[in-house]
């Protein structure tokens, strides 16, 4: 084989390896976008949207309708609704990084024999139904539920309802914090993973030199471990929040019917006002929303691979 035939076989398999990841994204993602978009800006009929191409009277005739854009800026629900869903979000990040970065730190530290054992304790849920265990927490968090009944035997029922997260003392389902218990808990081993992964790899060296030159336990942890570690920090909480902000399951079973997710309006708005441009156009919105905060972290990960070459 001449040389130019090897390059030709090294430039077909580099395309198709490269190029199987762009067919996949634009099969399972681009299509599926484009078909929320021209859901968007079609109108509706009695059953489904009309084609925005038609042919009538001799003329082909293009149909777009951006009202229910302009409409979902002037309507204060819609608006309160994106603002919920990044709230609650961002509450359910929050809490999963304060969970899962000590037990990433934990796991990372302990016996490389006992690793695969924590690491299969994280992943351990995934082996249930997610809906069983959303279930699950429903019982738990219910009037003689045992969770419940800890939490109130406890008083902590007194301190929610002074924060303003539950209604009531006693009261613990179907408010904002039956909701973010509930995504903590279904969305702790997306952050722990990535947090683990990091931290096991970090040079201890570097820890050890902190120390000789006299830099206290937790000097060196600010300073060192939490820096090397902001990677897995960024990927856990993009994990996270993503898809938390578009959540329809955990609401609608734990958040209870006054609260606003955008999950749940635009299911109510497919199937209950069977309104699919407005809904679609909710979708979008949304997504766009999501993209910004997965554009930054491809930035900063392009930024840091080019510090370290």
């Amino acid at each position: 084989m001449n040389l130019a035939s090897r390059f030709a076989s090294v430039l077909r398999g580099r395309t198709a390896v490269i190029g199987a990841p762009y067919l996949w994204l634009l099969v399972f993602f681009l299509l599926p976008f484009l078909i929320l978009v021209k859901y968007s800006v079609a109108e509706m009929e009695a059953v489904q949207p009309k084609d925005l191409i038609q042919f009538k009277d001799g003329l082909l005739q293009l149909t777009i309708k951006l009202s229910n854009y302009v409409f979902i800026t002037q309507d204060e629900l819609y608006y309160k609704t994106y603002l919920s869903s990044l709230k609650y979000a961002g509450a359910t990040t929050f809490f999963c990084l304060l969970i899962g970065y000590p037990f990433a730190y934990f796991m990372a530290r302990a016996k490389a024999t006992i690793q695969p054992a924590l690491l299969m304790l994280v992943m351990l849920p995934f082996w249930t139904s997610f809906l069983l265990r959303v279930y699950a927490w429903k019982g738990l968090l219910s009037n003689d539920g045992w969770v419940a009944d800890l939490i109130i035997g406890a008083g902590l029922d007194q301190v929610l309802a002074a924060l303003g997260i539950i209604s009531t003392p006693g009261k613990l389902m179907n408010t904002p914090f039956s909701l973010v218990l509930g995504m903590t808990y279904t969305y702790l081993p997306f952050m722990i993973l990535p947090l683990y992964g990091n931290l096991s790899k970090m040079d201890l060296r570097l820890l050890e030199a902190a120390l000789d030159l006299g830099a206290t336990p937790w000097t060196a942890f600010w300073t060192i471990t939490v820096p090397l570690s902001k990677a897995g920090i960024i990927a856990g909480s993009m994990l996270v929040f993503i898809p938390c902000v578009g959540e329809f399951v955990i609401p609608e079973l734990l958040g209870g019917p006054e609260t606003l997710m955008t999950g749940r309006v635009m299911w109510d708005e497919f199937f209950s006002n069977n309104d699919w441009p407005l809904a679609s156009t909710l979708a979008v919105v949304m997504i766009l929303l999501i993209i910004v905060p997965l554009a930054l972290f491809n930035k900063y990960q392009a930024e840091a691979q080019e510090r370290r070459t």
